[in-house]
């Protein structure tokens, strides 16, 4: 459905003068447990192809941001029902800890309408929340703006 491209966790590719294939990767939360399984299939799709000697690192800064997501991926999130997430938080200082949920201005992804609620703020991964649509009633998971 998402590439780690198109999601922009796949940060940089090359092969040194060696042969060695490098591919740096940056988390979406620096404790994503699903990390291990990205590096695992990037090694075997690399291996796939005929490369034997594959590196994966992971770079934690600059830290993911939703933004580095790209419009196919934005694109694919939709089709497949995941609310897309809005711009990312802009902060010229300490981030503010707010204990209150955080409000998203977000459409259904099924039915396009604006009247949804929070379910939760975790969803199958830390990165989503779930929201329920109050017109269809379906609901959806949401990517959180990071």
């Amino acid at each position: 459905m998402l590439t780690l491209e198109a999601l922009g966790v796949l940060r940089e590719v090359g092969v040194g003068a060696d042969g060695r294939v490098r591919v740096t990767i940056t988390p979406t939360y620096s404790g994503c447990p699903a990390m291990a399984t990205m590096r695992d299939d990037l090694v075997h799709a690399l291996r796939d192809e005929g490369y034997d000697d594959v590196v994966v690192q992971v770079r934690l800064e600059p830290a993911w941001s939703t933004d580095w997501i790209t419009p196919e991926g934005r694109r694919a999130l939709g089709d497949h029902g995941v609310s897309v997430p809005g711009p990312a938080p802009r902060h010229d200082g300490p981030v503010p800890l707010t204990l209150a949920p955080v409000r998203r201005a977000l459409v259904c992804p099924r039915c396009g309408a604006s009247d949804t609620r929070l379910v939760s703020e975790f969803g199958p991964t830390a990165c989503k929340a779930v929201y329920r649509c109050a017109d269809c009633l379906e609901p959806f998971e949401h990517v959180k703006e990071i």
